[in-house]
């Protein structure tokens, strides 16, 4: 079952969501913002401004996840101007960022994270990322700018949304399997095999 508001506040209350807003944010100050926040059946993560990184072409050498090559890695520069912070991503190039919040997911619980559809609309596509029952830590999240134009991807607001389903109590979670994703920190982490 799609958990409601009412579910998340009171699990956000007891830890799944921190930092934590009840509402959705759309504005501080005369500043707008990418909504970030609870919604009626959600809640819209914002990106961190600790890092962000785009794949870079380096001739001869080939993205493998099972030898993944740092050196393709190119970490981009915070902005800052009138409409808030933000990194850009060049057009047709791809870039990970990490959420600000973290979450820890309750045992019964698999969460669906995926973008929002103001970011679509600007041609980034964020890739549909599950957080399994008792994961816990800062989601990775990646990044296809599809469109020819550089975009800006804002931090501190809002940058997908996650749905929480509710099922059975499994037998094994993603803490007892000891999960290789397990206690991700505020920065991006790297496929790991």
């Amino acid at each position: 079952m799609l958990k409601n508001d009412g579910w998340i506040k009171a699990q956000a209350r007891a830890g799944m969501i921190q930092p934590f807003s009840c509402e959705l944010v759309r504005q501080v100050g005369d500043l707008k913002l990418l909504s970030y926040g609870c919604s009626s059946y959600g809640y819209d993560l914002r990106l961190s401004p600790k890092e962000f990184l785009i794949f870079k072409h380096i001739p001869g050498t080939i993205m493998d996840p099972k030898n993944f090559n740092f050196a393709n890695l190119e970490r981009v520069e915070l902005h800052e101007d009138e409409t808030g912070q933000f990194f850009i991503l060049p057009g047709h190039s791809y870039g990970l960022g990490v959420a600000l919040e973290r979450l820890s997911v309750p045992e019964n619980v698999t969460v669906i994270c995926l973008g929002k559809s103001t970011m679509a609309r600007t041609g980034i596509v964020l890739n549909t990322t599950p957080a399994e029952a008792k994961w816990s830590g800062h989601l990775t999240l990646e990044f296809s700018n599809s469109s020819g134009a550089d975009c800006k991807i804002y931090a501190n607001e809002g940058i997908c949304q996650l749905l929480f389903f509710e099922g059975e109590k499994c037998d094994v979670t993603y803490e007892d399997r000891d999960g290789k994703y397990q206690n991700q920190p505020e920065r991006v982490v790297m496929a790991r095999v």
